[in-house]
């Protein structure tokens, strides 16, 4: 079957993708938006109890990194598998993540790791995230390795410079919580 005929199956499976992601979300018991029913495009601060609550947050940045991550990971498929079901399968994998991560045992270990308040994400904001993941991917498409690696790092560093987390960081404090990076974040929500 050829790339363009494949297309529209592609798109389709997308938009299923998508739609299924958000019903097993609402499943788990998320809500579709922030607990006092506002929504808003963006919620500047990655502290406050509307984080993860809007389409888009300081976090967004991190899936667009996800995205990014995807593409590279996906590339050796090139000459196999068409560009679109790449993208397919790398916002297969941002749903995966966004379905663990809203599970109970993962809230909780981002509360065990200083996430204090983290409720988990509304659906709206997950769909952001889905949506940003997938920009991530367009992105490096469209750059190339050196210049999305370049990319990668700017945002990591922007991210640690305003609200000391990023993607990296927030790998090491789910997988292996260090006291020192957890009070060198307190120090951000003390402050505010």
């Amino acid at each position: 079957m050829s790339q363009q005929k494949n297309s529209p199956i592609a798109y389709c499976a997308l938009f299923f993708l998508i739609i299924g992601t958000a019903f097993i979300l609402q499943f788990q018991g998320r809500n579709w938006l922030a607990a006092n029913g506002n929504f808003y495009f963006w919620i500047g601060d990655a502290w406050s109890d509307q984080n993860s609550q809007h389409w888009t947050d300081p976090y967004s940045f991190s899936h667009l990194l996800h995205g990014i991550l995807f593409f590279g990971i996906l590339y050796p498929l090139a000459s196999k598998i068409s560009w679109i079901w790449r993208f397919n399968i790398a916002v297969l994998l941002e749903a995966i993540w966004e379905i663990a991560e809203n599970s109970a045992t993962i809230i909780e270990r981002y509360r065990d790791a200083g996430a204090l308040g983290y409720t988990g994400d509304s659906i709206v904001n997950s769909m952001g995230d889905l949506f940003y993941c997938g920009l991530g991917f367009i992105v490096a498409h469209y750059l190339g390795f050196a210049k999305s690696v370049m990319l990668f790092i700017l945002v990591e560093i922007g991210l640690i410079l305003t609200i000391r987390d990023s993607l990296i960081i927030n790998v090491i404090m789910l997988v292996y919580p260090l006291d020192s990076i957890r009070e060198w974040q307190a120090v951000m929500t003390t402050s505010l």
